[in-house]
């Protein structure tokens, strides 16, 4: 799924908001039994991939959008729409392409030059691979059930995440 603000307006102004949105996911993904695989906060985009629970994604995101668009708003002292249009999103029913939409996702920071390099990205705050390499505590992400895809054990899967996700940085621009 995908969030983009209006414009291309910044969503994202500092980290206050990105800790808004964050703690609005760690509360409304377990009230809402919405599984988080992955997710990267960007400066005017959000992506997520999610499995959705007990309450369809629709309510999900309407908690989510609202209470996140009027917390920015009373925080930059300004009115109007935060978001363009409805978010975006697709289904993902095989395997393989969940594991390029988890690479992709996770890649997105690299890319756009947020951080400079690969080993960067294992502890940049705003992305869920920091999660899934153990390097960061997010409880509402569903960090096993990723690394389940790639391995039996702990750490055999946590090296081959690791290395899954690093082969795809050669396949994409990984700055501006």
């Amino acid at each position: 799924m995908i969030i983009r603000g209006i414009a291309r307006m910044k969503i994202f102004v500092g980290d206050d908001d990105r800790t808004d949105f964050i703690d609005r996911l760690s509360t409304l993904l377990p009230e809402t039994g919405t599984a988080c695989y992955a997710w990267a906060l960007m400066s005017n985009h959000v992506h997520m991939l999610l499995r959705t629970g007990d309450v369809p994604l629709s309510t999900l995101m309407a908690r989510l959008l609202t209470g996140y668009a009027a917390g920015f708003n009373r925080r930059h002292r300004r009115c109007g729409h935060l978001f363009q249009n409805r978010y975006k999103s697709i289904i993902c029913q095989e395997e393989p392409y969940l594991k390029e939409l988890l690479r992709y996702i996770h890649l997105n920071p690299l890319r756009a030059g947020i951080v400079p390099d690969y080993g960067s990205l294992g502890h940049y705050p705003w992305s869920g691979h920091a999660a899934i390499l153990g390097n960061r505590a997010v409880p509402w992400q569903h960090v096993g059930y990723i690394l389940a895809l790639f391995g039996s054990n702990e750490q055999a899967a946590g090296a081959n995440y690791r290395e899954f996700v690093s082969a795809g940085v050669s396949r994409g621009q990984t700055g501006r």
